[in-house]
């Protein structure tokens, strides 16, 4: 696909927003259910031509930084944000883009480490804002798996389509049930009510973060693998009910059938939430967004300290209908259903025991949701 001669839009604005997951968390890279939406906070990004051939020129105004790459020779840079750029870039020409030289600036209210996906804001803006200056015409799905192979192939995090799916296609008031394989997807109405989306930020990223999720993403395949052995038709832990995991839990290793345990919990955890949703019955959403973070604690081994002291503080807190830590682990946010008119006080009264407990401070983050990345 080769970039329109005729391009008659030199300066573009584009917007992708972080995402938040109401229940769902490492399912998504087995071929499972996930039950994302797109926020209210975004990362905005300008592109404008620059008259040259191709050099690109990059600016993170919030972090004060800038980077540079010519386009016919770039590599993975050591780590940092222009790798998540520069592999959307290559990614898009691999598809058959064609660029010349071309200049941008972005801001982001995403906060990064949050687990909300700054890198998927920063992906999916970048996608929607080149598909449109340089007139690409390709679809929305071809922009966030674009996204995602930047992720795994410059960025070097084998990381599941949600993330970017969400940032694409999110709906404002809605949840989306994503089925990872067939990539089949149906909005759900969020009717919170009187109850309001409240992310609590621990403000620490354990060094475990990235090598962790990788190693998760192979004992899951390693679970896999022996499960394919017992059973016709198991491509993936998709395909696997509880009872079938536990008839063959003494060929395993007890690490990898708990990573399985897991993440085929959470698949059933996940449809049962949908079924809350069209019942209005939050109290039940609640419930097993609290079993979720003890799955993911106790069987996928992915939480930290911080993380299960925040859910925590919610247990018997009959103003809170669930909690559970959110995105990838060993740090980053809660997400909690909380009464709006509780919010300020259990905030006060929880961030002060965080900080004599860990010496850190919390920040809270009000989130609703919104609508998926967009040329403005």
């Amino acid at each position: 696909m080769e970039a329109s001669s005729n391009t008659t839009a030199k300066t573009i604005t584009a917007r992708a927003p972080g995402r938040i997951n109401i229940i769902g968390e490492h399912t998504d890279y087995n071929d499972g259910y996930v039950l994302p939406a797109a926020t209210d906070k975004g990362l905005t990004v300008t592109l404008s031509l620059n008259n040259t051939d191709t050099t690109v020129n990059l600016t993170a105004s919030d972090l004060s930084e800038s980077f540079s790459f010519d386009l016919q020779h770039f590599r993975p840079a050591q780590g940092g944000w222009p790798n998540y750029v520069m592999g959307v870039v290559s990614e898009l020409q691999k598809a058959g883009a064609a660029f010349s030289g071309f200049d941008a600036e972005f801001s982001s209210k995403v906060p990064i480490g949050s687990g909300m996906s700054s890198s998927a804001a920063l992906e999916c803006s970048f996608a929607v804002a080149l598909n449109e200056l340089f007139n690409l015409n390709f679809d929305q799905w071809q922009l966030i798996k674009a996204s995602q192979m930047a992720e795994h192939n410059f960025v070097g995090i084998r990381c599941g389509i949600m993330d970017q799916f969400a940032s694409v296609m999110g709906k404002k008031d809605h949840v989306m049930l994503l089925d990872c394989r067939s990539l089949t997807f149906e909005y759900f109405p969020l009717a919170l009510e009187h109850y309001q989306l409240l992310l609590l930020n621990t403000n620490v990223t354990h060094s475990l973060a990235n090598s962790a999720y990788n190693t998760r993403r192979e004992e899951c395949e390693a679970g896999a693998a022996i499960l394919q052995k017992e059973y016709a038709g198991v491509e993936n832990l998709r395909d696997v009910t509880p009872e079938q995991l536990l008839a063959v839990r003494k060929n395993m290793p007890e690490n990898i059938f708990t990573r399985c345990h897991h993440v085929v919990t959470e698949n059933q955890r996940v449809l049962q939430a949908t079924q809350a949703l069209e019942n209005g019955d939050h109290h039940l959403l609640g419930q097993l967004m609290y079993q979720s973070h003890s799955s993911l604690t106790n069987d996928f081994a992915v939480s930290c300290p911080e993380l299960d002291f925040l859910v925590q503080q919610t247990l018997g807190a009959d103003f809170v209908l669930g909690s559970r830590m959110m995105g990838g682990g060993f740090g980053g946010c809660t997400i909690n259903i909380i009464e709006q008119q509780r919010v300020e006080e259990f905030v006060e009264s929880v961030a002060k025991k965080y900080k004599k407990q860990f010496g850190v401070a919390l920040t809270p983050i009000v989130v609703s949701t919104g609508n998926g990345a967009q040329a403005i």
